[in-house]
């Protein structure tokens, strides 16, 4: 039984390590907000997120409160969208995204999750629409994240989809260039999407999930990197099981949240996700964590197994800690949002060739890079299907979230602010994959998707 008593360890973690709970989010179905009516299915998708997570932000302060624990965001996940405005008869589904945003706003939340769809194998016209809609929605919202599953280890690779994300992705920045292109880190590239993951801005509400649960994700590099220098200069058996020690306590800290959070809420509880998602501030970095096992610039030769070893002990510790962990848990490596990752890119050692080989063994892909505003959207393209066909080949999620900055190249810098930081604009290759984008149809499905 988890009580007060197993916060207690890990007050010094809080207070001194960047150990915090990263987010409460609450996943909300709305299969039954379909209407032929698209004004009747906004208002339909408003009042029942209003009246499901009314108490959602309150609940979370009482918790911070009472165990002294910081829960830095309050977010709500939905139904993939395009699911829901299938049977809408005509309007504008862009409306849709203006009613998620007035709902987030109501309920004084950080991001809703959702404005999504899944086409890995194929795309229905609602699913066209609701993905030609992105820029606009993205452009016109402050609160609303949107995603896109393009492939999946079972389906293969939706090329047709993939393309049409490359020319989305540049829409969106184009829309929000006053900002830095700040729409597209709102925009996730998915293959082998999850339906329980609690993280912005890819979490959605899957088809298989009750009609409302509460899903927590815990974040520590901070609190994994303090564990490390403790055995510096010991064997890497050594390495991993301190790791393994750090992601229990931190898990059993997110459990006992989300069991308080559930029980509050009368809302079932779902997952815990243990992900090493960093921040800008010095001290909560996973690039950090990586050079104190003995690297000398995070992206340099040796990274890749650095990063390898540190995901999979964070998986293992957290198992052992909790009977429902889910989501993505394990590293994540968004270069805006890890101090480390930038001071890398700016030294050079870190280039997104090499982020695409440590994606490989991470929890998710290639995350908050910005590239220079003038690539190409066929290029954009062809790296959305170099990240999923690592995702289709290794059976694991992978995704892209790339901000194409308006104006700026090379060397230059994007701020976004707060958790979403800031970053150096890297290069890309400048040959062209234009006619390799072109062909379109589905890059067939691996042997490994034929287990039955």
């Amino acid at each position: 039984m988890l009580d007060r008593s197993d916060i207690l360890e890990t007050l010094a973690m809080i207070d001194q390590q960047h150990l915090d709970i990263r987010t409460i989010t609450m996943g909300i179905s709305l299969r039954d907000c379909a209407d032929p009516s698209l004004k009747r299915c906004g208002e339909k998708i408003y009042e029942k997120i209003c009246r499901r997570a009314d108490k959602l932000v309150e609940t979370g302060r009482a918790i911070e409160l009472e165990y002294g624990i910081p829960i830095v965001n309050k977010r709500i996940s939905v139904t993939p969208v395009a699911l829901v405005a299938e049977s809408c008869e005509g309007g504008n589904v862009a409306d849709l995204a203006r009613a998620l945003d007035r709902a987030a706003a109501e309920c004084g939340v950080n991001f809703i999750g959702g404005y999504s769809a899944l086409v890995h194998k194929g795309a229905t016209p609602g699913d066209l629409r609701l993905i030609d809609s992105i820029p606009e929605a993205l452009s016109d919202t402050e609160l609303v994240c949107s995603s896109v599953n393009v492939a999946t280890t079972r389906a293969g690779i939706n090329m047709d989809a993939v393309a049409r994300m490359g020319r989305i992705v540049k829409e969106t920045a184009a829309r929000t260039a006053d900002r830095d292109g700040l729409g597209c880190a709102k925009l996730v590239v998915f293959a082998n999407a999850v339906e329980d993951n609690p993280f912005m801005a890819g979490a959605f509400h899957g088809v298989g999930e009750a009609d409302c649960v509460i899903n927590v994700g815990v974040s520590g590099p901070g609190v994994v990197y303090h564990a490390l220098k403790e055995v510096r200069g010991e064997p890497f058996d050594l390495v991993a099981e301190t790791v393994k020690r750090t992601a229990f306590r931190v898990t059993r800290m997110g459990q006992m949240v989300a069991r308080a959070a559930s029980e509050r809420l009368g809302v079932p509880f779902g997952v815990v996700d243990l992900s090493l998602a960093p921040t800008p501030a010095v001290g909560d970095s996973v690039a950090r964590i990586l050079e104190e096992m003995g690297l000398e610039v995070c992206g340099t030769h040796g990274t890749t197994a650095a990063l390898a070893l540190l995901n999979d002990a964070v998986k293992k510790g957290g198992v052992m800690a909790s009977s429902h962990v889910g989501g993505l848990s394990g590293a994540f490596i968004p270069v805006s949002e890890d101090e480390g990752m930038i001071a890398a890119a700016e030294r050079g050692t870190l280039a997104l060739d090499k982020l695409e080989a440590m994606t490989c063994v991470c929890s998710v892909g290639l995350d908050m890079i910005a590239v220079p505003g003038d690539t190409p959207a066929e290029t954009i393209s062809a790296i959305i299907a170099d990240e999923a066909a690592i995702g289709v080949v290794n059976h694991k999620t992978t995704a892209v979230r790339l901000i194409p900055a308006p104006g700026k190249t090379v060397g230059d810098r994007v701020e976004f602010g707060g958790l979403l930081g800031s970053a150096p604009v890297m290069p890309v290759h400048p040959e062209s994959a234009a006619a390799f984008v072109a062909r379109g149809g589905r890059i067939p499905a691996p042997m490994q998707s034929l287990k039955n």
